[in-house]
């Protein structure tokens, strides 16, 4: 070959990759990334067993064929709780990874410091933990909408406490117990509206700081009035503490609570048997379903300190639905795949088959009809389904 059959030759050796360069980049690997706190903060746990949730979707997947024919792959952010840090997270996987998609946060202060990050760069969102209420609509008036959930909304959760309350009080003599966090308040307004929307004017509404560790007085308040269920607007930690402190009072009205008391701190703090004085709200448990059970058999042969599989079970039911929507949109997109989340059939999921989990109007994929209410037994999370739980139907589920 002469010097220029050798140019020549080069040149359109060049040519041919550059042009080729994004049809092969198309065929590479398809990455999803992971953004929640697994280290830090009360609820890091719930992070830490979304992952593992997170990671056993992509293998099911990878066993299958992948997605489009191309292998998911894992890309994993610790965000420590910190809100700048998440954000860096945030950025890096979108503008670094070239991440199709995100799994997270854990603590809904983090994703609502950066859901403007992946609604401005067009890539979906799947939080699998955070509860926040407003988290999925903060951008519902816009063109498209890239926030998703699966998991527990509090209001919902608040509404499914409630209906149990109302049903298992002999007099409605309901009270409301919470610190004053965000957290808190924000619980103990959501239940005086629910718990109005039933008739109930609650005999009681105490409050407490947050690091405080004797709530006896605000306790023995509820006593004198009569209060024969409680509902605790806190995490598990301070969950924890007023169950000790009614322990210390031998006062044991109907103690519920949120989602947050699947967390192990409340029965670290409480003691196993206090911890089953509580009856929470949640997604589902590892005795919900077949599909369930086999699923934290699995990840407890890994993991045998997993702490919290509800949000195991949310983690892989988000990587599912997101792959239901690249398959469906044919696409890695993040345009063509928010819209594919829109417009989904039949999904199987741990905690459902979801059938139309999204519209344009709700990023909801679960709702308060779906949840079911749990406790502790033994030192194992399980269902709880006596007779106020058979008791209550839809029309019980005000919100």
């Amino acid at each position: 070959m002469n010097t220029i059959s050798r140019r020549t030759f080069a040149a359109l050796m060049a040519s041919a990759a550059v042009f080729a360069g994004p049809a092969l980049a198309q065929q590479g690997d398809i990455k999803i990334g992971y953004n929640a706190d697994q280290s830090a903060s009360g609820a890091a746990e719930l992070g830490l067993s979304g992952r593992y949730g997170f990671e056993a979707a992509i293998e099911d997947i990878n066993a299958k064929g992948g997605v489009l024919g191309r292998k998911l792959v894992a890309v994993i952010r610790d965000d420590a709780a910190a809100p700048p840090k998440s954000i860096q997270n945030m950025n890096e996987l979108i503008d670094n990874e070239k991440v199709a998609a995100v799994v997270g946060p854990t603590n809904s202060g983090n994703a609502l410091a950066w859901l403007h990050i992946p609604q401005q760069k067009k890539v979906p969102v799947i939080s699998h933990v955070a509860t926040a209420t407003d988290m999925t609509a903060r951008y519902a008036k816009e063109s498209q909408n890239y926030i998703f959930r699966v998991s527990m909304v509090d209001r919902e959760q608040l509404a499914l406490l409630s209906a149990y309350a109302v049903k298992a009080s002999k007099d409605k003599k309901i009270a409301i117990i919470a610190d004053t966090t965000g957290y808190g308040q924000s619980a103990t307004k959501d239940l005086l509206e629910i718990l109005a929307l039933h008739g109930v004017t609650p005999v009681g509404v105490e409050k407490f700081g947050p690091k405080d560790t004797d709530m006896t007085s605000q306790l023995a308040k509820l006593k004198a009035a009569g209060a024969d269920m409680v509902i605790s607007g806190s995490l598990a930690d301070a969950t924890a503490q007023v169950l000790k402190s009614m322990e210390k009072m031998d006062y044991y009205p109907g103690l519920l609570s949120t989602w947050g008391s699947i967390n192990s701190p409340l029965i670290n703090i409480a003691g196993p048997k206090l911890a089953e004085k509580t009856i929470f709200a949640a997604s589902t448990t590892a005795d919900a379903n077949p599909k369930a059970t086999a699923l934290s058999k699995r990840l407890l042969a890994k993991y045998p300190n997993m702490p919290a599989f509800v949000s195991a079970a949310q983690g892989y039911d988000a990587v599912m639905l997101i792959a239901a929507a690249i398959t469906k949109a044919g696409s890695t997109d993040g345009e063509k795949v928010a819209a594919a989340l829109e417009d989904l059939g039949a999904v199987d999921g741990i905690i459902k088959t979801y059938n139309k989990p999204y519209s344009k109007a709700n990023h909801e994929a679960l709702g308060v009809a779906d949840f079911h209410l749990a406790q502790w037994k033994d030192g194992v999370v399980v269902k709880l389904d006596n007779a106020v739980v058979k008791s209550i139907t839809a029309a019980d589920l005000k919100r």
